[in-house]
């Protein structure tokens, strides 16, 4: 069966994957991009489509960075990784923080209590919007997939949701040296999650440390 995986997803020190206020000009919040700082000047951000001044780095982050894609046949997303919009939604040309050629060229699920009509976009990307528990979800994102794996893609409550149901099986964690104080926590309701997983920890030049956690095989 194909695997579920999480990739680049960081954290703070305190526990937080997202700062408080997203808004449309502040996807983290009140994070701002120090969540990100490390993976945006790796070579794979800069493919993605990252400004910056140079092709990007091909150290430990990068090698981490760039086991986002390969695999993946399709993608889970909460609704407000998709947009800042909340309650039904106001405005349904909004089309994602990712312009017309989103990233991702896959199918995604976008979690939401509100679904809307799917939406195509260049590149093989296409939207699809849905109110379903995580299980559900999973084997509707497994029949888009086929063979391939499945991403969980965040935000926060949605990896945990999926934690919660004990849907994952390979997850990328990095630790970034920073306190937010408020927003959204990962691990809250998780107590023991790490006798589930084997845990392999890197740390990279940059202050950050990489966590693979690895579903362990069953006895």
């Amino acid at each position: 069966m194909s695997l579920v995986r999480v990739h680049n997803f960081s954290v703070s020190l305190d526990g937080y994957g997202a700062g408080e206020g997203q808004r449309l000009d502040a996807p983290f919040g009140h994070a701002g991009h120090r969540l990100v700082e490390w993976a945006v000047g790796t070579r794979t951000f800069r493919d993605m489509g990252v400004p910056g001044e140079s092709p990007g780095s091909r150290g430990v982050d990068d090698a981490f960075a760039s086991a986002w894609g390969p695999g993946i046949g399709a993608e889970i997303m909460g609704r407000n990784k998709f947009g800042p919009q909340r309650g039904p939604w106001e405005d349904e040309e909004w089309k994602g923080w990712w312009g017309d050629n989103p990233v991702f060229h896959t199918p995604v699920i976008v979690l939401t209590h509100h679904p809307r009509p799917m939406l195509e976009m260049e590149g093989g990307t296409s939207f699809h919007f849905v109110d379903a528990d995580p299980a559900s979800t999973l084997e509707l994102a497994r029949t888009l997939a086929g063979d391939l794996d499945v991403r969980i893609g965040g935000g926060v409550t949605t990896v945990r949701q999926f934690l919660e149901a004990d849907l994952i099986d390979h997850m990328h964690v990095v630790v970034v040296p920073i306190v937010l104080g408020r927003g959204e926590r990962l691990w809250d309701g998780l107590e023991g999650l790490e006798q589930r997983f084997t845990i392999e920890a890197t740390p990279s030049p940059l202050g950050v440390l990489h966590l693979i956690l690895t579903r362990r095989l069953s006895p």
